[in-house]
Parts: structure tokens; C-alpha cells; sequence
């Protein structure tokens, strides 16, 4: 839905195929620059790269998909808007990550805490006293009765893990783990050191094992992530 969005800010009309080609095998850095200088399709194609990690990256700050899905389209807005200040010295992931974590720090400051999404949230939009998440969590037979229900619950159980982390520590998690960043990738991002990015990820690390020990042996897959893009 979002590039569908985005694809009609630049016009309907297709890319020559031959060029898009090369497009394709050109790095984030290259396709910014190119963007800058008003090549559109450029664009497209870093949305297309990236919008799957970064909204995983938003849902696992935010832990409200309604909020998440807003945020990745005001992020990729900030991209547009930023184009002409981006620097290719700069690694485009780092810079696109900082931009999207401000948006996350911008929209949680101006939330009030009651309308943050808990477990502890009745499931209905409109029952104060019905079940929660929390208690469909610990009956598997609530969840959808398809052979992904186990996957869903395993990742409702992640998310009930990494909302116990310290904040700090859950971004870590997240910007390596789900994102994909490299630890000095993610040193950059949030502002501090690689030591300091390690030790954050080792406690954890030691923290979502314990959480998580029933699903010792499970795989939070590819098309696991597929599942949470918009």
C-alpha cells in the first residue's frame, strides 16, 4: 500500500527495463545521489530494498502497527525531503536509521502513556473487561487454528520478551537482529560506542533466552519478516 502511495507522488509511467537493470546493481549511496539529482525511480527502488527490515525495526520500537505503518511512511517522507542534504560519505543505512529512530523517539514523546499498546489490553477495540492479549497468548487453541499459528504465537511471545528489555537494550536487539546492522552500524545510529553496543546486546541476549527457552530451537525466518511488511 505505502509504494503504492509513494509510486503516485512520481507518476504511473514504467521504467525502461534495460535501465532498470543497472539500476538495481547500483548501492543505496549511488541510488540517494541519484535521487537527489532527480531520478525518481531511484527512489523506488531504495523503498522497495528497505521498507521490510525498517518497519520491523518501527513495530519492535513502537509495538503498534497502526502506529508503525504511519511512522514508516512520515520516515520515507523525511527521506524525500532530506535528499538534497545527504552526504554519500555517510553509510545510507545509518543515516536512513537515525532518521527513523528520531521518528520513534518524536512520536513516543508525544503519545501519553495510557495509549501505549499493552499485553495487558483487551483484544476488542471496544471491550474494557474482555480477554487479552496476554491471556490469548497463554491459550494456543485462541490462536487462528492454520499451521502458522504456532509462528504467530512464537512471535507475540518475542515481542512479550522484548517489552521487558530495557529500552536501550531492545533497540540494540532489534537494529542487529531483526534489522540487519552491522554493530558498528548500529554504534553509529544510536549515538555510542561498539563496546557499548555489544554489552547491551549480551545482557540482551542472556535476557530473551531465558524468555524464550521453550522456543529454543525455533527459526524466526524470512518468511516470517515477509509476514510483517506492510
Amino acid at each position: 500500500m505505502l509504494l503504492a502511495i509513494f509510486k503516485s507522488l512520481f507518476g504511473s509511467d514504467g521504467p525502461d527495463p534495460d535501465d532498470q537493470v543497472r539500476l538495481d546493481e547500483l548501492e543505496d549511496s549511488e541510488l540517494m545521489q541519484r535521487y537527489a539529482d532527480g531520478d525518481e525511480r531511484a527512489f523506488a527502488l531504495l523503498f522497495d530494498r528497505h521498507r521490510g527490515p525498517l518497519y520491523n525495526f518501527i513495530l519492535r520500537s513502537c509495538s503498534r502497527r497502526d502506529v508503525a505503518e504511519e511512522l514508516l511512511q512520515d520516515v520515507f517522507l523525511r527521506v524525500i525531503k532530506s535528499a538534497g542534504r545527504y552526504e554519500p560519505s555517510a553509510k545510507f543505512t545509518t543515516w536512513l536509521y537515525t532518521i527513523a529512530r528520531n521518528a520513534c523517539i518524536d512520536a513516543a514523546r508525544s503519545r501519553s502513556r495510557a495509549d501505549v499498546y499493552s499485553l495487558q489490553n483487551p483484544v476488542g477495540k471496544d471491550d474494557d473487561e474482555g480477554e487479552t492479549h496476554q491471556q490469548r497468548l497463554a491459550d494456543p487453541e485462541a490462536q487462528s487454528g492454520s499451521v502458522d499459528a504456532e509462528r504467530k504465537v512464537f512471535r507475540d511471545r518475542l515481542q512479550q520478551a522484548l517489552e521487558k528489555l530495557p529500552e536501550k537494550q531492545r533497540e540494540v536487539f532489534v537494529l542487529r537482529e531483526i534489522s540487519g546492522l552491522k554493530f558498528r552500524e548500529v554504534a553509529e545510529v544510536i549515538g555510542t560506542k561498539v563496546p557499548t553496543v555489544k554489552s547491551r546486546m549480551r545482557y540482551a541476549l542472556k535476557t530473551l533466552r531465558g524468555e524464550l527457552a521453550d522456543y529454543r530451537d525455533h527459526q524466526f525466518d524470512d518468511d516470517e519478516h515477509l509476514e510483517m511488511v506492510p
